[in-house]
Formats: structure tokens, C-alpha cells, sequence
């Protein structure tokens, strides 16, 4: 065998060896009392006092506050976050188990991205849970996740307590995020379109104009004024007719950091009173949408979530929310219009 190909089996062999050192249990290290112990025992009780939740990385952070019964996100100036996520991470966190130790070897913890993950370039996260006074309940530094093949196989993580050298294998789901776009409950507003009564659109130095519906649920959306010579665009109607069906966001901030110039405003007016107002604004390619619910019981609760805050949806819904009046009809075709000349009867057959 020639010297170039002992030395490629010796450092092909030296690396199998260092990743099984790695990735394999750590017998030098104590081994737990069984072999699924919880990461933090009794924390279903102590979650009870849970006022912050920390979710860390070198490059970014959320931090989610509670708020009586909700959650809110520090970053998005108290926006509430999606409850379900925020009930996911913590029984998935009281509910981990470790189950293998691994490395103690701070030279290796980066390899399983349990290193410090405030530090540039870390590839882990720090998750803390903390009490009314700042003192922490639970914290994790969690790193690589293993992927499992089988079916029906729980999630396992490489995790470390901050401040012990000991890595370990962990069984479980912690799905901590810390971009906090990823705690935002999407949706804006779900109305039917059959609840939808009349748009009134006020464009800046445009007259205003309204799109109305007929007096059933399913009767026919009307354009006033409509000029003469001109019938509605159905189209363009039913978009401002449901402009509040499926509304969903990609950002939202405080609403004075919501920065633009003024893009229109308007009044939506649906069945049971319900009123909303709503401004825009466009910085560039971002529009901000600001809405004011009033009315009612239903009102209220939109109004409670909405206030204060300007919204970001796609600039391509300036259409629905501010439309040009221009865009909303065109010319109606002649009615009396002459059909096309008769075709000129075939010639006599030959005998």
C-alpha cells in the first residue's frame, strides 16, 4: 500500500474516531439516576410564577412578558404573541428529559452548538423562563437538533444548563424561536364577505366614493358615483367587499413607529354595527395599515387587540383599501350596438 494512501486511512480513521468520541455517550461523566430524567424537575408547578420568557442568539432575541392571562412580545412593543406557541415551548420545556450524556469537553461543545450562544458565530440558543423578580426558573442552552427517521420518534435535541460543562442528548420539543416575527399571530381580521355592507374610500386630494351591497346578504355590490356611460368592475368591487376576509400580516409595530406618508383612509361598515376605520400609510415598499374598530361587543375585542398599533400587509392591498376611484369601472358596451352583416347567401349549385 503506498505511503499517500496509509496517510488518507489514518486521517479517515482519526475523524470516525473523534465523531464517535463526540456524538457517543459519555461514560467518564456521571450518568443520571435513570436513563430519562427530567431536565428540570417539578417546573409544571414553578411555571405557575412564570412572568419572562428569554429566547437568545448572538443575532437577535424575543422576549415574551405576561400580561395577566396573555403573553406579550417585548419587540413588537407588547403585541400579544400566539398563546399556542407560547403553551408549546413551556410543557415542552417541563416535560424534557435527558437521556445520554455527552460531552464535558468545552473544545467540542461548538461541534454540538452548545456553545455560548451570545458569542458571534455560536449556531445555539439560550432559552430562559424567569419569575416576577427576574430570577430564573429554567435556562437552556439548546443546540443541534437530531433528525429521527422512524415514525412515531419523540424529537431530540443536543441541550446544556448554563454554567455546567456537561452536554447531554434531550428527549423532547422545545420550540424556541427567536425571531420574534415567528410569535406573531398572523391573522388581522376574519369578517365574511356576506357581513359586508358599505366601503366609503377617501384617497388624499380625491374625491371620496363608496361600494355598497344590495339589501341581502348576497345582493349585488354597487359603485356610487358611477359615471355615465360606465358600468362597475365587479372584480375590483368584490375586493373592497372582502378586504376583511382573510386579513393576515407580516409585521406589526407601535403605531408611531409606523413611518410614511398618508396612502388613503376609509370606513367599512358590516351587518350586527360593526364599523372600522382604517388609515394608511406607505414608506417606500411598505404599507401600514392602522385600523379602529367600533359597535359593540365584537368591536371591542378587535379594538382591544388593534389600538395603538399600525400593522404591516402587502403592498399590493393598497388596491383593496385605497383604490383609485378610476380603477373601480369601465365603459359600458354600446347596448344597441349593430350585429355583424349577414353572410351573402351561397351561389346556385351547377347542374
Amino acid at each position: 500500500m503506498s505511503p499517500a494512501r496509509v496517510l488518507a486511512l489514518s486521517v479517515a480513521a482519526a475523524a470516525a474516531i473523534g465523531a464517535a468520541v463526540l456524538f457517543a455517550p459519555d461514560r467518564t461523566a456521571p450518568p443520571p439516576l435513570d436513563q430519562h430524567v427530567a431536565a428540570f424537575p417539578g417546573l409544571a408547578e414553578r411555571l405557575a410564577r412564570a412572568a419572562t420568557i428569554e429566547v437568545a442568539r448572538h443575532d437577535g432575541r424575543t422576549t415574551l412578558r405576561r400580561d395577566g392571562e396573555r403573553w406579550t412580545i417585548a419587540e413588537r412593543g407588547g403585541y400579544p404573541a400566539r398563546p399556542e406557541r407560547v403553551r408549546e415551548l413551556l410543557v415542552g420545556l417541563a416535560e424534557l428529559r435527558l437521556t445520554e450524556p455527552r460531552t464535558a469537553n468545552p473544545d467540542l461543545l461548538p461541534r454540538l452548538g452548545v456553545e455560548d450562544p451570545l458569542q458571534p458565530g455560536a449556531t445555539g440558543t439560550l432559552l430562559r423562563v424567569l419569575d416576577g423578580s427576574g430570577a430564573p426558573l429554567a435556562e437552556l442552552v439548546i443546540g443541534r437538533r437530531r433528525v429521527r427517521t422512524g415514525g412515531n420518534l419523540p424529537e431530540t435535541a443536543y441541550v446544556r444548563r448554563p454554567g455546567e460543562p456537561q452536554a447531554w442528548l434531550a428527549e423532547g420539543r422545545i420550540p424556541a424561536d427567536h425571531d420574534p416575527n415567528l410569535w406573531l399571530p398572523r391573522e388581522i381580521a376574519s369578517l365574511p364577505r356576506e357581513r359586508f355592507r358599505e366601503a366609503v374610500i377617501i384617497r388624499p386630494g380625491a374625491e371620496p366614493f363608496a361600494v355598497r351591497r344590495g339589501p341581502d346578504p348576497d345582493g349585488e355590490l354597487s359603485l356610487d358615483p358611477l359615471p355615465e356611460g360606465a358600468e362597475a368592475d365587479p372584480d375590483h368591487l368584490a375586493s373592497v367587499a372582502r378586504a376583511f376576509e382573510a386579513l393576515t400580516l407580516t409585521d406589526v409595530r407601535p403605531e408611531a413607529e409606523a413611518s410614511g406618508q398618508p396612502a388613503g383612509e376609509g370606513r367599512w361598515t358590516f351587518t350586527d354595527g360593526l364599523v372600522i376605520h382604517v388609515r394608511l400609510r406607505r414608506d417606500g415598499q411598505t404599507l401600514w395599515l392602522l385600523p379602529r374598530a367600533e359597535g359593540g361587543e365584537e368591536a371591542s375585542r378587535l379594538d382591544a387587540r388593534w389600538r395603538g398599533f399600525a400593522f404591516q400587509i402587502g403592498s399590493w392591498q393598497e388596491e383593496t383599501f385605497s383604490p383609485e376611484h378610476a380603477t373601480m369601472f369601465r365603459a359600458a358596451p354600446p347596448r344597441d350596438a349593430p350585429g355583424p352583416d349577414p353572410a351573402p347567401p351561397a351561389p346556385p349549385r351547377a347542374e
